[in-house]
């Protein structure tokens, strides 16, 4: 069997142990009350049991176990501190997000528990070496910065996940396709030879994906278990530890494709639907004078249910971008004859996304009277409507 084979059993493993154990995490979950509870800020309307983000950990560890014991995988583990350093850190930001799925954690104490998690990475040498800026050089990180771009790096993406965590299946089909895509990215920088077959990038990247296809099939709309702060942060991790060391470890290199420029570019498309919805919220939490723990529902996905778009088709359309985004990494990989259209596509996408999921703007003045009234009289309506309810995440805002 091919390595692309072997790394493809991964997925397979990861998605498999991930499906056997969320029918027993979420009977734990129902007898000891580790339920989402509705609430004004939520989307979901019915108690439903945490426990995905426990079912996610064990299919990861039990999925990298596999991995260490597969030979054509062996260069990855061989005399390298990266695999414990990512299953530690993975426990660790499962921690962090279990406390804060019970007592909701304030804002600096998540941040802590994330920088943390990005200091274990570190410390067993999962980070990135050096980056390259468009049109300002190749950078490569001192010992000093290091830790500081690392933990700005895990902060940044696991709380991009949690944002985007707010409607059934959502997060974990974003992340099952961003994963996918980022190791086929890797995989293909192997076969390019410009990408040792010792980075653990591609490998951590099958395992983020098929974790997420082990559980969608019990997160998709209606969700029978939510992933919690638990999972979506334990996904942001995986996802930052990849970008990382591929994005972050790719010699230069000339031509080729667009993104051998700027390696670390591949996460803002791949993750691109919950990186945007992250500046998006911080922008506009900004300019209205709350701060940025303070949930609302002005989100990407809140929007697109405004628009009309129901809980599911808001949930595909953000899996079409997503999709879309990643092969803007892959296309030219392939076909390096794109390697010019890339930018400006790229930017008409964004300014594409931007008009189409932001036409209500930022509110930042009060609302009036008539509207006050019209958003009760629409709350009051729904709450009486004999329709079916729906669920989500309960970590949706």
């Amino acid at each position: 069997m091919p390595p692309l084979g072997w790394y493809a059993l991964v997925i397979v493993i990861a998605a498999v142990v991930t499906a056997l154990f969320v029918i027993p995490v979420r009977r734990t979950a129902l007898k000891v009350g580790y339920v989402a509870l509705p609430d004004e800020r939520k989307v979901h309307q019915r108690v439903t049991p945490y426990g995905g983000g426990a079912a996610m950990l064990i299919g990861a560890c039990v999925a990298m176990a596999a991995a260490a014991l597969m030979h054509p995988l062996h260069p990855v583990f061989a005399g390298s501190s990266e695999p414990l350093g990512v299953v530690l850190a993975a426990a660790a930001i499962f921690v962090v997000g279990l406390v804060d799925d019970r007592r909701e954690m304030s804002a600096p104490a998540k941040v802590a528990g994330q920088v943390l998690a990005a200091s274990i990475l570190y410390f067993l040498g999962v980070t990135m070496y050096q980056f390259k800026v468009p049109l300002a050089g190749y950078l490569v990180l001192t010992p000093g910065v290091t830790p500081l771009v690392t933990a700005f790096w895990v902060v940044a993406l696991t709380n991009a996940t949690n944002l985007i965590d707010g409607l059934d299946g959502l997060a974990a089909g974003v992340v099952a396709i961003g994963g996918g895509a980022l190791a086929i990215y890797g995989l293909r920088l192997m076969d390019l030879g410009l990408l040792p077959a010792s980075n653990i990038g591609p490998l951590v990247a099958c395992i983020a994906c098929g974790i997420c296809l082990g559980f969608l099939p019990f997160n998709y709309h209606p969700a029978r278990i939510f992933m919690g702060d638990a999972g979506a942060l334990l996904l942001g991790l995986l996802m930052s530890a990849s970008t990382m060391v591929i994005g972050g470890r790719t010699p230069p290199a000339s031509g080729v494709t667009f993104f051998f420029f700027a390696p670390l570019l591949i996460p803002f498309f791949i993750l691109g639907v919950p990186l945007l919805d992250m500046a998006f919220a911080f922008i506009r939490r900004t300019v209205s004078g709350s701060g940025f723990s303070v949930a609302d529902k002005n989100h990407i996905h809140h929007r697109l249910m405004r628009l009309g778009h129901g809980h599911a088709r808001s949930v595909l359309i953000l899996w079409a971008w997503t999709a879309l985004l990643s092969g803007f990494v892959l296309f030219p990989l392939f076909w390096p004859t794109v390697n010019a259209i890339i930018p400006f596509g790229a930017l008409a996408l964004l300014i594409l996304l931007y008009t189409v999921l932001h036409p209500m703007g930022w509110r930042t003045q009060p609302l009036a009277e008539p509207e006050l009234e019209q958003l009760a009289n629409s709350a009051e309506a729904r709450q009486s409507s004999p329709r079916p309810q729906f669920g989500s995440d309960a970590s949706a805002e």
